[in-house]
C-alpha cells in the first residue's frame, strides 16, 4: 500500500504504477443488491436462468458495478493523506471492454497519471484497470480525476 502524505510525494509519483488490490469475487448477491440500488434490473444481470440462454453464458455485473468498484479496491493499493480535502472531480474517460460474470474475480491496477498545479491545489489523474481472472482483456478501464486542496 503507498501511502501519500505530501503534494510533493504526489507530483514525484506521476506515471508510476502503483500496483494491484486483492482479487474479489463477483457474486449474484452484489449483483442483484446493485441492481435494486440502481433499479437495473435487466435479465442478464439478475435471470439467471434466462441469461443462461444469453450471449455471455450466465448474468454479467453491470459495468457501473465494475466502475463503483475503483475507490474500494484503489484504496487497497494507495491512499491520500495529504493535508486538505480531497475531491472526486470527475472521470475523465470510462471503457467496459469485457463483461465481468458472474462468479469470475477482478482486480485493479492503479497508474497515477499527470499531476498538475491549479489555483486550488492539486489536480491528479489515476488511471484504473480491473483485470478479470482469466480473461485477455480488463473489464474496465477508467482514468479519474482528484482535486487535492491545501
Amino acid at each position: 500500500m503507498r501511502v501519500f502524505t505530501t503534494f510533493d510525494e504526489v507530483a514525484e509519483a506521476a506515471g508510476t504504477e502503483l500496483g494491484s488490490s486483492e482479487w474479489v469475487t463477483i457474486d449474484q448477491r452484489r449483483v442483484n443488491q446493485f441492481a435494486d440500488a440502481t433499479g437495473d434490473h435487466q435479465w442478464i444481470h439478475v435471470d439467471m436462468e434466462r441469461a443462461k440462454e444469453g450471449p455471455f453464458g450466465g448474468t454479467i455485473a453491470h459495468g457501473y458495478l465494475t466502475l463503483s468498484l475503483v475507490p474500494w479496491l484503489g484504496s487497497q493499493v494507495f491512499t491520500l493523506r495529504t493535508p486538505g480535502a480531497k475531491l472526486n472531480y470527475g472521470v475523465n474517460k470510462v471503457r467496459f471492454p469485457h463483461p465481468v460474470l458472474v462468479g469470475k474475480r477482478i482486480r485493479l491496477h492503479v497508474k497515477m497519471g499527470e499531476v498538475v498545479d491549479i489555483p486550488s491545489g492539486k489536480q491528479l489523474t489515476v488511471q484504473h484497470t480491473i483485470e478479470i481472472e482469466g480473461e485477455d482483456k480488463p473489464a474496465c478501464v477508467a482514468e479519474t480525476v482528484v482535486l487535492l486542496l491545501p
